[in-house]
């Protein structure tokens, strides 16, 4: 007589066996699979993407161009409408001076996002990341699709066009900000007038096309559903397969305070292990899961390096869209290397592309 097969036996021989996991997998194991077989499964997926025993960071710094945006995301809280008081655009001499303490901080790269401003079309973009190649040699990671669609849409401009001109001033690559949920479901609630699920996909997808390499995040914890995440994670891998463009997978929890959802309670510490974990086990071909330490604090983003976290991302310098009201985890590029050292693994500069600086 055979043994009773335990509930997800089938899964566990998919994962040992290298073989891809279906939709209904991930349900299950958002349901049934407890922390020391998310741990598990996790990290062999992570140890056959990542044999050795690095854990990767970059330095780079956040820049926030402007603060105006009229899409009035419920879960932002640094946005200002236009008109309103505090509303602004970074003057170019302060993104400059920014730019400078980071290199002389060994930094790599500039995450330079704001919001959707009406002032400001295609050709501000273009002289300004013209004037910053012209004087740094920095990675300029910039701009979310959410920012370039609207900016094709205001400067008559096709989307590829668009792309096209970014990437001839200087864009090197694209941040995934602005996928939320890939739901549209989830992004009528929580985002009624940002682009769809479809849209946002589609603008990456352009790029990746045309060249322009970008990561990719997960928003969760707001009004979604266990199901609505997993559709998120098979969408992003069924683009990768198509493209093979996203360098990274930022999942990270909505952050409710100071946002038009403030009852919706802050994700848990083993919300956030249970989702990265998860999310390495079904996103076999995208190569980095970074941790989400500015949302979950430097504890649970060391604890996520046993739950197939291989990269701590950017040492943030500054950040404040996530920020503005809830979580503020600044860590000192020391207490980085330490929390990695203490998980067990040897950190290891890289740069945007994820090529190694220092062994």
């Amino acid at each position: 007589m055979e043994p009773t097969r335990q509930p997800l036996d089938d899964i566990e021989t998919k994962v040992l066996r290298g073989d891809r996991l279906s939709f209904g997998d991930g349900v299950r194991l958002f349901r049934q699979a407890n922390p020391l077989q998310l741990s598990s499964w996790a990290n062999l997926v992570r140890r056959r993407l990542h044999p050795e025993d690095m854990v990767t960071y970059v330095i780079g710094r956040n820049i926030n161009y402007t603060n105006v945006c009229w899409v009035q995301c419920k879960f932002c809280s640094f946005y200002r409408l236009p008109g309103a008081e505090g509303a602004s655009v970074l003057p170019e001499e302060e993104i400059f001076r920014k730019i400078r303490e980071l290199l002389d901080l060994g930094g790599a790269e500039i995450l330079i996002q704001g919001g959707l401003n009406p002032a400001l079309k295609i050709e501000y973009f273009e002289e300004l990341f013209r004037a910053i190649k012209a004087h740094f040699p920095i990675h300029i990671h910039g701009l979310s699709p959410a920012e370039i669609i609207y900016l094709a849409k205001i400067s008559n401009l096709s989307e590829r066009e668009c792309l096209t001109r970014l990437k001839a001033a200087g864009l090197d690559s694209i941040p995934g900000a602005g996928a939320e949920m890939l739901v549209d479901e989830v992004r009528d609630q929580i985002a009624p007038h940002k682009d769809s699920a479809a849209a946002w996909l589609n603008l990456m997808r352009t790029a990746h096309r045309l060249g322009i390499p970008s990561t990719v995040t997960m928003m969760y914890g707001s009004v979604e559903t266990v199901e609505q995440r997993v559709e998120h994670l098979i969408k992003v891998r069924d683009l990768q397969d198509e493209t093979g463009g996203f360098r990274a997978f930022i999942p990270w929890s909505f952050q409710p305070e100071g946002t038009h959802l403030p009852t919706v309670k802050r994700a848990s510490g083993f919300d956030y292990l249970r989702t990265v974990a998860i999310s390495r086990i079904l996103l076999d071909n995208i190569p980095n899961i970074q941790a989400s330490w500015l949302t979950q604090g430097p504890k649970i983003g060391q604890i996520a390096l046993q739950y197939g976290v291989n990269d701590m991302g950017s040492t943030v310098i500054e950040e404040n869209v996530v920020t503005a009201k809830g979580a503020v985890f600044m860590v000192p590029l020391a207490e980085i290397e330490r929390l990695i050292r203490d998980a067990g693994f040897r950190p290891t500069r890289r740069n945007t592309r994820y090529e190694i600086l220092t062994g």
